[in-house]
């Protein structure tokens, strides 16, 4: 449009001095065609006249060939100008196109976990056969236990049976689950096949710890447990500062969704071997192992409610090696917080390793959802 109304511009100013010419040039004409004595008589005034008309003529093309001339030179600019304004233009909105892609992306995905359906309907049986059947494991390492709860204490904190003792009420059972880490994947297999963004890592959340927690979200609501599950990217497109952004996260869903258990659901590392998958047994259902990590106040950042969250994962615990022995490997306490402070129950949960498989670890969610409805009050 600006292009179009410079050049009417220019035209409208060349088609001025064609007129202006012409009415010089009728004038003229008009003089000359008068009687010889009109002429004779007039001619010192016709002479005057022609000068002047010779003058403007003069006048008006040096006024309008440099107007001209600048008028081209402002088109010029004012195209480089439109030019420049485009380009920044275009590449704002490529990038603005691209994070909407993004955000595109992560709406659909938790749409479809959301849409999923937990395999397995039906009633989730207790009293059934229960071992471990773990290739090629890991020496189980303990240093402290609770009855009949194992615990691998790695800091300097003694671990006394008042501080273990799960003298706890859970008067809020509504669970909110969250991932701290939010691509962590599994060993890829006919069934979930993945295309890795990482080692053991995937941007497709269908195939992460995060397709997980949908599944323990779904079991849950099947005990008429109500959830909050969050599916955030926290450890993409950056892995530092997860916790930072998790922390964000729940602490705003806290505002309009109070809940004493909180969960942040996460995979094993890599560690030494990826292909270690601690797998348990449980009737004819091959199921991940899980572990509960919590964090102290040992670390130097202020956790002052460290002891009822881990009198939280000792009472799941108990009940979990009640129903199903070898659910779970040894709670690990450990002297980092890992955002725990933020609630009254709050834990990490690992779910499997990198070597087991993403329909073992859905699995072992019917059987942790089990458990955490039949956990007293």
């Amino acid at each position: 449009m600006f292009n179009v109304a410079v050049f009417r511009l220019k035209d409208m100013l060349r088609y001025l001095v064609v007129i202006f010419i012409s009415i010089i040039m009728v004038i003229m004409a008009t003089r000359f065609f008068r009687t010889k004595k009109e002429i004779q008589v007039n001619v010192n005034i016709g002479n005057q006249i022609e000068k002047a008309m010779e003058g403007t003529y003069t006048e008006t093309i040096d006024t309008q060939i440099p107007l001209i001339s600048k008028i081209e030179e402002n088109e010029k600019e004012t195209k480089e100008s439109m030019n420049n304004y485009l380009t920044t233009f275009l590449e704002t909105q490529i990038s603005a196109i691209n994070v909407t892609k993004e955000n595109k992306k992560q709406e659909t995905q938790e749409i479809e976990l959301a849409e999923q359906v937990p395999d397995n309907q039906e009633e989730v049986k207790t009293g059934v056969e229960t071992q471990i059947v773990t290739n090629n494991p890991i020496k189980e390492s303990f240093n402290t236990q609770y009855k009949n709860v194992k615990i691998k204490n790695q800091t300097s904190i003694n671990l006394t049976e008042e501080i273990l003792t799960p003298n706890i009420t859970i008067d809020n059972k509504k669970v909110i689950i969250y991932h701290t880490h939010s691509c962590e994947s599994y060993t890829s297999s006919e069934k979930y096949p993945y295309t890795p963004t990482g080692t053991f890592r995937t941007t497709d959340l269908k195939y992460t710890v995060t397709g997980v927690g949908t599944e323990l979200e779904n079991q849950l609501k099947r005990y008429n447990i109500p959830v909050v599950h969050d599916m955030t990217y926290h450890d993409y497109p950056a892995y530092n500062g997860s916790y930072t952004r998790s922390l964000a996260t729940v602490e705003n869903i806290l505002k309009t969704d109070p809940a004493d258990i909180i969960i942040d659901l996460h995979r094993d590392a890599i560690g030494s071997r990826s292909d270690y998958a601690p797998t348990v047994k449980i009737g004819e259902d091959y199921c991940a192992q899980m572990m509960f990590v919590m964090g102290t106040n040992e670390g130097g950042l202020q956790h002052p409610n460290w002891q009822q969250n881990l009198k939280f994962a000792v009472k799941v615990q108990e009940k979990a090696e009640e129903l199903y022995p070898g659910l779970f490997k040894p709670i690990m306490v450990s002297e980092n917080r890992y955002n725990q402070h933020a609630g009254k129950y709050a834990n990490i949960i690992e779910v499997g390793a990198t070597g087991n498989t993403l329909e073992q670890c859905l699995t072992s969610m019917k059987y942790l959802a089990k458990v955490i409805s039949e956990v007293e009050k």
